[in-house]
């Protein structure tokens, strides 16, 4: 993350009861026009499983962090290190695989004020490039979270991530901006 992110500026720790210490770092990017990154840390370190498996591969399996991508200084989105870290450790606690299309819902704006309460997990080797382990783990990919409101995620519910990545790419959306408003879905 440091090679494609540069250094982190802040960082938060969170622990769930049960689970691997989960880190959410942040990365202001003020020559990337006023960007800032939050990026998961700790959960690649157990690989997500089958719910349905009887038994969970301690080696095998998908492994990713997840990476957020907002404008800096329209909202306090500093607030969005707690539900990113809930995010990030639902593989450990309700056994779910975090996978590119996959809606993730906290339940609650992801920052105060923010018209989002879920997001889409878009695919990955766009800004951090995939980290190789060594045999026989999986890579670890770096997945982009595209911030929803409770209408899109409705829409993405019925018509598929695809239609509504595109409805918001003709729309020209800016899907990185902290208080946009809900794209056109009609």
């Amino acid at each position: 993350m440091r090679t494609a992110l540069g250094e982190p500026d802040a960082r938060a720790a969170v622990t769930f009861l049960g689970t691997d210490r989960i880190e959410v770092l942040r990365f202001a990017a003020p020559a990337a026009g006023g960007l800032v990154r939050y990026a998961t840390l700790g959960m690649a370190a157990q690989p997500m499983a089958d719910p349905t498996a009887v038994l969970a591969d301690p080696l095998r399996g998908p492994r990713a962090e997840l990476v957020l991508t907002v404008r800096a200084g329209l909202a306090d989105t500093d607030k969005a290190l707690r539900p990113l870290a809930v995010l990030a450790a639902s593989p450990q606690v309700e056994g779910v695989v975090i996978a590119p299309g996959a809606s993730l819902d906290v339940g609650e704006p992801l920052w105060p004020g923010a018209p989002f309460t879920s997001v889409l997990v878009a695919e990955p080797g766009g800004l951090v490039d995939d980290l190789e382990l060594d045999e026989p783990m999986d890579p670890v990919h770096f997945l982009p979270l595209l911030p929803m409101t409770p209408n899109e995620a409705a829409h993405k519910r019925v018509h598929g991530a695809a239609e509504l990545q595109e409805r918001w790419l003709s729309h020209g959306t800016d899907v990185r901006d902290p208080l946009r408003a809900s794209v056109r879905l009609d």
